[in-house]
């Protein structure tokens, strides 16, 4: 285990007293709730109709304590969807409820949550310690910046200006004005881009002790095995409607299982469906893989051929992913 990920884990248990029993102490289970939630673009000022529809009939609930991934292709309504969470943007249809209250509210919602968005725009002229110094004191919670930046593995960057980082230490600081506090709620927009494999651990350990104390997520991005790895729940978005949600377990439980290998000789013998042909080998896609697998060994065995190149592989949450490209049009 690296310096980097123990280094994390260890600052991650340093939330204020105050907050983390606040968010025990919470009774209600429910941090977002979304009811039929539409953002519409509007392309002519004071347009009563027309408009680039971004979001429509959302509905989604993220509960406390939970790690919730939202998932989609490019332009599915993600980030809109994320903003009008957050509060910066107002919804154009339906319902939004954050930490039992609106989300624009700056004096009763506002502090009690975190946001890393995808470009935050510190100010290049600002050394570390400072960005982080001035998002603490402008999100209402308190924290010691050094542990804060040690725990992001920041502090020995501390007086160094915006503008000398990398793109990845420029994320790290991002992400530590985000926990700043141990807010309640963390929202966490695309948060590995630009990080080297060490630094996506450390930030995963921090999120993972954070969660342990009580910290909600909702998050973005595009590396699927993080959302497989650390989200409790995923929701797939395409052409802005949320079309699937749940485990990993429960997105791939209807999935189908794929089979290859070099036909031994015509396809028209193998005695079982076969789906096609792709670089030079067989392709099998069944939901009854024991029984297909078996129908095969034995047609193999029985008239003595070698299935060579042989593989099954359970479809996954990329495979879902992918084919939510290819589903009917939104209606």
């Amino acid at each position: 285990m690296s310096r980097a990920v123990v280094r994390a884990r260890h600052y991650a248990g340093s939330a204020p007293a105050e907050i983390v029993e606040r968010m025990r102490e919470a009774t209600d289970d429910t941090i977002i709730e979304a009811r039929d939630v539409g953002y519409t673009y509007r392309t002519k000022r004071g347009a009563a109709d027309g408009g680039y529809v971004a979001v429509r009939g959302l509905g989604l609930t993220v509960n406390r304590g939970e790690t919730y991934a939202l998932l989609g292709t490019n332009g599915a309504g993600k980030t809109t969807t994320l903003e009008v969470l957050e509060g910066h943007r107002a919804p154009t249809s339906g319902r939004v409820r954050v930490l039992g209250g609106d989300p624009a509210d700056r004096r009763g919602v506002r502090p009690r949550m975190g946001i890393m968005l995808q470009d935050s725009g510190l100010a290049a002229e600002l050394t570390v310690r400072d960005s982080v110094q001035l998002a603490g004191a402008i999100s209402g919670r308190h924290d010691d910046v050094g542990q804060v930046l040690e725990r992001v593995g920041m502090a020995g960057k501390r007086s160094t200006r915006v503008a000398q980082l990398s793109g990845g230490e420029r994320r790290r600081v991002d992400f530590a004005m985000a926990v700043w506090g141990t807010p309640e709620l963390v929202f966490l927009d695309e948060p590995t881009t630009g990080l080297d494999p060490e630094s996506r651990a450390a930030l995963w350990a921090v999120v993972g002790e954070l969660k342990a104390a009580g910290t909600t997520f909702l998050l973005t991005t595009h590396y699927l095995e993080e959302a497989e790895k650390s989200a409790d729940r995923i929701g797939l978005m395409h052409a802005g409607t949320l079309r699937r949600e749940g485990t990993v377990a429960e997105l791939t439980a209807e999935g189908t299982t794929t089979v290859r290998f070099v036909p031994p000789g015509a396809v028209d013998d193998i005695p079982v469906p076969v789906a096609g042909t792709e670089n030079g080998l067989v392709v099998i896609r069944t939901r009854a893989v024991q029984r297909d697998v078996t129908t095969l060994m034995d047609w193999a065995a029985a008239n003595g051929h070698e299935l060579a190149r042989f593989s099954v592989r359970e479809s996954g949450l990329d495979d879902i992913f992918r084919a939510l490209g290819t589903e009917g049009a939104t209606p």
